[in-house]
């Protein structure tokens, strides 16, 4: 069984390699949220969660991105790899669920969900 981990691997760090991924990638948005994708030539999907400015107090975001980790923790298993992926997400729909949907959402725009 595949671990469902979210390793350091996995993770956009890079300040250039973000920027490259906000510029280059290709977008897709649903109410709350924008997708940014751009394909990496890697064996694995890398993905950095982003939230604009004034998004409410560093709590609020902080326990927004912690949701957003989680919530992608929860479909990565489901979605095509090799991909630099940037995820900006909006102030308002902050419940699991709606993050649930919202990805749902975007990575079926993006063709990026394979149906299990």
């Amino acid at each position: 069984m595949k671990s469902s981990k979210f390793k350091k691997a996995e993770r956009l760090g890079l300040s250039a390699a973000i920027q490259t991924v906000f510029r280059k990638g290709k977008k897709y948005s649903c109410n709350g949220a924008k997708l940014f994708v751009l394909p990496n030539g890697t064996e694995r999907n890398r993905v950095v969660f982003t939230f604009p400015r004034g998004y409410g107090t560093a709590v609020e975001r902080n326990r927004s991105r912690r949701m957003s980790r989680e919530a992608y923790r929860q479909v990565k298993g489901n979605l095509v790899p090799g991909h630099d992926l940037a995820i900006l997400v909006f102030p308002g729909m902050d419940s699991f669920s709606e993050r649930m949907d919202q990805y749902r959402i975007l990575f079926g725009k993006a063709g990026l969900w394979v149906k299990p």
